[in-house]
């Protein structure tokens, strides 16, 4: 991995976060809090990310590297998380999204027991 690469997803990442917190903020502009920025976050990633891999089939490009790594890791990772998940196919992806989500549940409760909250 070289310095370049780095720079790239750090400064695509600052970008994808300020643009994440500033549709927060906008939606509660409206009265729209929480699950509403989360859900509408998610499927703009989503979508920004099937495009992306389709216009940069090449996973190591830089252009690929500053917007899927960099803007949309820092704006969600749940665009990786679906692209995953189509790679893997019909079996495996079903697999991966189910697992995922309950492992993640889970781990999220046990977090809670640990630091003290029922």
């Amino acid at each position: 991995m070289s310095v370049t690469t780095l720079a790239y997803v750090a400064a695509g990442g600052a970008l994808g976060a300020l643009a994440r917190y500033g549709i927060g903020v906008a939606l509660s502009g409206f009265g729209l809090h929480g699950a509403a920025g989360i859900l509408l976050v998610n499927v703009l990633g989503c979508a920004a990310m099937g495009a992306l891999v389709t216009r940069f089939p090449e996973a190591e490009s830089g252009q690929r590297v500053f917007l899927g790594a960099g803007v949309l890791g820092g704006f969600t990772t749940f665009s990786a998380f679906a692209a995953d998940a189509v790679v893997l196919g019909s079996r495996w992806g079903t697999a991966y999204l189910l697992g995922s989500v309950l492992l993640s549940l889970m781990a999220f409760h046990l977090g809670k027991l640990a630091a003290g909250f029922p």
